[in-house]
């Protein structure tokens, strides 16, 4: 199992990434939670990895904090029907501790709406996973609204808008992406949002 990788981020999309380690490149299929948090191509990157064996495949799956990649083991390991794509879509539509609250409540309107989660799937979670992520899961999913940054908060904010007006989680992520590069970290949701569906 290759539990890590340092090397160098030599490109950047928001679902996968290619390090190079020492000559190598390494193909990384990542959530939009860890593209947030990636460095500039050509800068440093360590980043955490689950490796899946298929009959027809090695794929490597990149997260750069460790809730994600528990989560995404916790999502394939013990909740069946679920498989990587799948449980890297819910890592890009949620947060780990917006993801435990929704579980630990029986929150299945929530967890519907990520893609590629239907109410089925939604209750197969919630059934498989609740008593795994447990009163921990709670207590963190309670706490979350102080451990989020309000600018984390504001840019989750400004692409669920985006979601909303019927654009795909990855679009809408880019479109914020580049508003808050051109308009900075300070501006309203609002102002993110409108520059966004400019760029259309």
């Amino acid at each position: 199992m290759i539990g890590f990788l340092k090397g160098t981020l030599v490109e950047a999309l928001p679902t996968q990434i290619v390090v190079d380690v020492n000559g190598v490149g390494y193909e990384l299929l990542i959530p939009l939670s860890s593209y947030d948090h990636l460095p500039a191509p050509g800068g440093a990157l360590k980043i955490l990895t689950h490796l899946v064996v298929r009959e027809d495949a090695h794929l490597l799956f990149g997260f750069m904090t460790p809730g994600e990649r528990d989560l995404f083991r916790l999502l394939v390991q013990h909740v069946s029907g679920i498989g990587p794509k799948t449980a890297l879509a819910i890592l890009s539509g949620t947060s780990v501790t917006a993801f435990k609250g929704q579980v630990v409540n029986g929150d299945v309107a929530t967890l519907s709406k990520i893609k590629g989660v239907g109410k089925k799937t939604a209750e197969r979670i919630i059934v498989d996973l609740k008593d795994r992520i447990g009163v921990v899961g709670a207590w963190e999913a309670a706490s979350a609204k102080h451990t989020l940054s309000a600018g984390e908060a504001k840019l989750n904010d400004a692409v669920l808008a985006l979601i909303s007006l019927g654009y795909k989680q990855v679009e809408a992520h880019k479109l914020i992406h580049a508003a808050t590069t051109q308009l900075g970290a300070s501006a309203p949701v609002e102002d993110l949002v409108r520059t966004a569906l400019q760029q259309v």
